[in-house]
């Protein structure tokens, strides 16, 4: 299923010399800077329970498309919420036929490349899935799963993974990291700061997580000056579990700058829940710029990832819960949102920020121009609907001329499916060093220095930008 030649250029001359640069970066650790991998997985390292539950059930990019096309999620067996009385599918080899015999719908996808990569590096698969091989893909992988190569701390090993960060909530103990660390493992799993449950008014149970943060840092959260020293706290918390970087997912990339005392006022109503149209966009904005502030004390790399309209889809979300493959791009401006932000931090050569997008035509007009300039900003790589081949590409087209290589910061995989993250570092190597090679071969880089930033791109950057 592997093709050696894919996704690279079809003119002789170019593929050529794509080969070779990536050659170069092929066998280099992965650096995994943000990604949903479950740290639990790697704490208790027992074995993934079957085909359904490793590839299936946890990875919205497959079960989103099969949604799409009128298959139950109930019948793919993804929890519904407690209580909700809808009864789902239990049996995984079921679950599996009914991927199988869906297998055309990734024709083209993304998703089809990374899981031919684990089927046939992994467990030796060579015949296309379908409805007729589903049985000797299941049984091929579930009798191979209890060995003891394919727990999950032996494939973290097996993918050459130097670091993985996961995404915690500040209301998380960190239980599992703790256990890592106690188990005297040598894996590097380490957390990020994702503050939105305390950050968001319209997270649900936001007042309810307020009362919790304060019980957990034993400040005042309700209460403004409470309300900052717990975060102080807690990111202090995390960055002793290894945490480098914050992440936040806000619906727009709004910030603002507002007074003290103005500030305070603002939270005061937004806990109390007596906010006025608008506070709780303009609170998001304001937290943005304090998280800013307080990376520039602690060192913490800050990830803005705005612009999906999160649980699109309220059936689903009511049935199934938060992220359940409805979350959608819209527009997104960033030159007049970020301005509140960057007129305080965005000259800070010690602060870095990365900006993310799921609104492609941003990259060029708004994103590329601020990242060539601010020295805090960086540019993350194409995520979620974009972190395919066509993606990755468009990427590279739209930033590279304004800002450059090196005001970006390589690849993120932002996986939940543990065997995809080498696919998916796969597929972006390959890209990268296809669009290396046509600079090369139309004489706009030297082959030297392609191969010196294809390293930079899959390895060297994502190390520097997350502080890895």
């Amino acid at each position: 299923m592997l093709h050696p030649d894919r996704l690279f250029p079809s003119d002789p001359t170019t593929r050529a010399i794509a080969r070779r640069l990536y050659d170069g970066v092929a066998g280099l650790p992965i650096v995994s800077p943000h990604g949903h991998t479950d740290p639990r997985w790697y704490a208790e390292n027992e074995p993934f329970a079957d085909p359904a539950a490793l590839f299936v059930v946890p990875d919205h990019y497959i079960f989103r498309m099969l949604y799409s096309q009128g298959v139950a999620l109930e019948d793919l067996g993804v929890p519904a919420r407690p209580g909700s009385g809808i009864r789902v599918e239990t049996d995984p080899r079921a679950i599996w036929r009914r991927f199988a015999e869906n297998w055309h719908l990734f024709r083209g996808t993304p998703t089809r490349l990374w899981l031919e990569h684990a089927f046939e590096t992994l467990f030796g698969l060579g015949a296309p899935l379908s409805a007729k091989t589903a049985d000797l893909y299941y049984d091929t992988i579930a009798e191979a799963l209890p060995r003891p190569e394919f727990r999950p701390r032996a494939l973290f090993e097996r993918f050459n993974i130097e670091a993985i960060a996961t995404t915690e909530s500040p209301l998380d103990d960190l239980r599992w990291h703790r256990m890592i660390r106690e188990s005297g493992w040598s894996g590097r799993v380490v957390t990020a700061y994702r503050p939105d449950p305390v950050v968001d008014p319209d997270y649900p149970g936001f007042r309810a997580n307020l009362e919790q943060f304060g019980d957990l840092t034993g400040e005042d959260a309700l209460s403004w000056t409470g309300y900052l020293a717990a975060h102080r706290i807690r990111r202090a918390y995390v960055k002793s579990f290894g945490a480098t970087s914050t992440d936040h997912g806000h619906p727009s990339a709004t910030t603002a700058d507002l007074d003290p005392a103005e500030a305070e006022a603002l939270f005061r109503r937004v806990s109390s829940g007596n906010a006025a149209p608008g506070d709780a966009e303009l609170f998001r904005g304001q937290m943005l710029t304090e998280m800013a502030a307080m990376s520039l004390e602690d060192g913490l790399v800050m990830q803005i990832h705005p612009g999906a309209v999160r649980n699109h889809n309220p059936g689903v979300f009511e049935r199934f819960g938060l992220d359940k493959g409805a979350d959608i791009p819209s527009r997104t401006d960033y030159v007049r949102a970020l301005k509140p932000l960057l007129d305080r931090f965005g000259n800070e050569r010690d602060l870095t920020i990365i900006l993310f997008t799921l609104d492609e035509t941003a990259y060029s007009r708004e994103l590329a121009p601020l990242a060539g300039h601010y020295p805090a900003l960086r540019l993350g790589p194409a995520w979620w609907f974009f972190d395919a081949p066509g993606g990755m590409r468009r990427f590279r087209d739209l930033t590279t001329e304004t800002a450059g290589f090196y005001n970006t910061v390589g690849f993120n995989d932002d996986t939940r499916a543990f065997p995809s993250i080498p696919a998916r570092h796969d597929v972006s190597r390959r890209v990268d060093c296809g669009f290396l090679a046509e600079l090369v071969a139309t004489h706009r880089l030297g082959e030297d220095e392609a191969h010196e930033t294809a390293h930079d791109l899959a390895y060297r950057l994502a190390k520097k930008a997350y502080r890895l």
